[in-house]
């Protein structure tokens, strides 16, 4: 099916709809009366997400349908059945030390998933895209907060993944003018959702700080490797600017609202504007949970950098868009997720039947 007319979005296609920033996206669209359908292939995710993003929401997700966005014919078959009026894009591979590693998997992931959504989108007459990006593109740009004319120095395969979807949206911005699309480059989403119900609860070995001191907090792990205790920082680990996920999500839902402002590829920081090193991140989620955190500095990790910290005035310029929860929060809201969930989503069952 094909959308048309220039009003506002009120079907909405979440890609990566069950993982972490994506379910908590899903439930701030359910709650301000959007229809949601979702599209995830649960390789970081269990379909359990949904069952209790519904749950939250007191409402049913539209439908959902289990899919890689790189298999063309199956997200085609998507937009046949439904009449979409923009979309989320959060599927994506997303840790930096993973993508040392497997550079090829995150570059066939990230970018040939964008190009697949894209093309689909264009065959069924959707032209507007909310585009999860990140911070991480930035690289190591030196101290201070970064606005969104900072060059892009990305240091690691995740990072070139993101910077180079932005340069295919750009293209087709450019030579589509149909297209509009609002690329947010977020800095280090973490917290979860209050009601405990909802978290970040990654397979394997977590690659992202919060979720492993969460871990750690709870007995799960031993002790917290710090990556490097020799930056230039003030206590010598890496400061990051971290911005609670319900925060996050409110930008993109306020990004749905934005997207008939002007055609083209807009991009914006999303950021407190304040940085917390890990070690501040592990003394607030002490407080939090009201345990020790046990960890020990190792060396540096490959393509990180000492500081990543947003300069995210144009947001609130253009849209009245703040942060409104602090790190403690940010502790608060994870610790709850984690006692309440204590080994995460596992044993959940599985989503049955076909899509809905």
């Amino acid at each position: 099916m094909t959308r048309s007319g220039p009003g506002p979005p009120s079907t909405v296609l979440v890609t990566g709809g069950a993982g972490f920033i994506g379910s908590h996206a899903c439930v701030e669209l359910l709650d301000h009366g959007y229809e949601v359908i979702v599209v995830d292939d649960y390789s970081n995710s269990t379909p359990e997400v949904l069952t209790r993003v519904e749950r939250i929401a007191g409402r049913f997700v539209g439908a959902v349908y289990e899919l890689d966005v790189r298999d063309r014919r199956a997200l085609s078959a998507v937009f046949d059945r439904h009449s979409v009026d923009a979309v989320l894009h959060f599927a994506a591979l997303k840790a930096v030390g993973a993508s040392t590693r497997l550079p090829v998997e995150y570059y066939d992931t990230n970018v040939g998933g964008t190009t697949a959504l894209l093309r689909a989108m264009r065959e069924h007459g959707v032209h507007r895209l909310v585009f999860s990006s990140s911070c991480s593109l930035y690289g190591d740009a030196g101290r201070g907060p970064l606005d969104e004319r900072t060059p892009a120095r990305p240091t690691n395969p995740y990072a070139t993944s993101k910077w180079l979807c932005e340069r295919v949206l750009a293209d087709v911005c450019a030579r589509l003018p149909e297209f509009t699309v609002l690329s947010l480059r977020y800095f280090n989403p973490v917290g979860a959702h209050p009601s405990g119900l909802l978290g970040e609860d990654p397979r394997g070995e977590p690659d992202n700080l919060m979720p492993y001191v969460a871990q750690v907090a709870a007995g799960r792990r031993e002790v917290l490797r710090v990556f490097g205790g020799d930056y230039p920082t003030r206590d010598g680990t890496a400061v990051r600017d971290y911005l609670h996920v319900m925060d996050t999500v409110e930008a993109h839902r306020l990004a749905l609202d934005h997207l008939g402002d002007a055609p083209g590829l807009h991009v914006y920081n999303l950021g407190s504007g304040s940085g917390s090193s890990v070690l501040d991140v592990i003394d607030a989620y002490a407080r939090a949970s009201g345990r020790a955190i046990p960890h020990e500095v190792v060396g540096r990790r490959p393509g990180d950098v000492a500081e990543l910290v947003a300069d995210a005035g144009a947001v609130a310029a253009d849209w009245g868009w703040r942060p409104g929860r602090d790190l403690d929060d940010m502790c608060r809201d994870s610790w709850r997720f984690q006692r309440l969930n204590p080994q995460g989503y596992a044993g959940s069952a599985r989503r049955p039947g076909p899509p809905r």
